[in-house]
């Protein structure tokens, strides 16, 4: 094995090992519970139930395991009534996914279509004797959600803010990236421009994503005792990522500039001038926006910004230079003007 590939592996295990623990732990907690409170078949719906509700997202608030633990519990309940009164079958099938996501519309804890419940009544449809799943099997359900709700904060938690804390760090390199690659761009060739393109639309949907995350991490330490310490710089963090969220609208319309110029002939020359002038003004911007997300005030580094934003104003008037100067502006009014921390 290479040293790439192991490393690649360590990685691999360091983030995900925790997580896989906490899950077999759990299993087999609720497993043992329920044969102590006297199950006399292998008590699988027991151990199904922390196998798929419990998830590595550290970002996830208990309200989403909340909804998984629900669902099994539902979706195991919604397959054995309807099993007493219909042979498996596709009526059958049919019946218990189209019932199952009926109740998942509101059995849910976020904005998402809950379809656990359709999952988990599947699970009984496939047992080969689904009549020996009879009403009384559902409290071996119920003891293995019993069982994940207690353990699931307190067994190796996972952290928000070691979570946050990274995804803080690649959203800051995702945006100065995306920057400075834009600028590298500008007067070049309409495929390099367009490629750059779609580059920081992936890189801005990453931002968007961890941005949209912030709140849920916020959220999550309402129901962990172990993390309630760290509320205070959880909201700090999840303030600089709705910030860098925010920010995505200016960095995409720069790129999108860029590459709407790209291979225009008639505006070579101002374009080719732009290029000329246009980095000072971005290099000023790309401190701003990296200190704001460090955590600093960056109010030293949005003056200077804006200092040289009206220096590039005034040099350059043509309609390419307001162009390209409107995702700027847009990008150090986003940085006077953060947004609100998640409540």
């Amino acid at each position: 094995m290479s040293a790439e590939v192991w490393g690649r592996v360590r990685r691999r295990v360091a983030s995900e090992g925790p997580t896989a623990a906490r899950i077999a732990v759990t299993v087999v907690a609720a497993w043992q519970t329920a044969l102590w409170l006297g199950a006399d078949q292998p008590p699988v719906f027991a151990a199904v139930v922390p196998l798929v509700a419990l998830r590595s997202d550290p970002a996830a608030a208990f309200s989403t395991s909340l909804e998984r633990v629900g669902g099994v519990v539902a979706g195991v309940f919604l397959g054995i009534v309807v099993l007493q009164w219909l042979r498996p079958s596709t009526a059958a099938l049919a019946l218990v996914v189209s019932l199952g996501l009926a109740l998942g519309m509101v059995l849910r804890a976020g904005a998402s279509l809950n379809v656990q419940i359709a999952a988990s009544s599947l699970l009984v449809l496939a047992n080969p004797s689904p009549d020996a799943y009879a009403l009384d099997r559902m409290w071996e359900t119920a003891a293995g959600a019993a069982v994940t709700v207690l353990l699931a904060p307190l067994l190796w938690p996972p952290s928000p803010r070691r979570a946050m804390t990274v995804s803080l760090r690649e959203c800051r390199l995702r945006l100065t990236r995306a920057l400075d690659g834009t600028m590298q761009v500008l007067g070049t060739g309409p495929a390099a421009a367009g490629d750059n393109l779609d580059l920081v639309l992936r890189e801005t949907r990453a931002v968007r994503r961890a941005g949209d995350e912030a709140r849920d991490a916020e959220r999550a330490l309402r129901f962990n005792p172990l993390r309630r310490r760290d509320r205070e710089e959880i909201r700090g963090l999840a303030r600089r990522l709705l910030l860098a969220r925010d920010l995505c609208a200016g960095v995409e319309a720069l790129a999108q500039e860029v590459a709407a110029f790209a291979g225009r002939e008639d505006l070579a020359a101002d374009v080719a001038r732009a290029r000329r002038e246009l980095p000072g003004l971005a290099a000023a911007t790309v401190r701003a926006v990296d200190e704001a997300l460090a955590g600093g005030s960056a109010r030293t580094e949005v003056a200077a910004a804006r200092s040289a934003f009206a220096a590039y104003a005034a040099a350059v008037r043509q309609p390419v230079a307001v162009a390209l100067r409107r995702p700027f502006r847009r990008l150090l009014d986003g940085l006077d003007t953060p947004s609100r921390p998640p409540v």
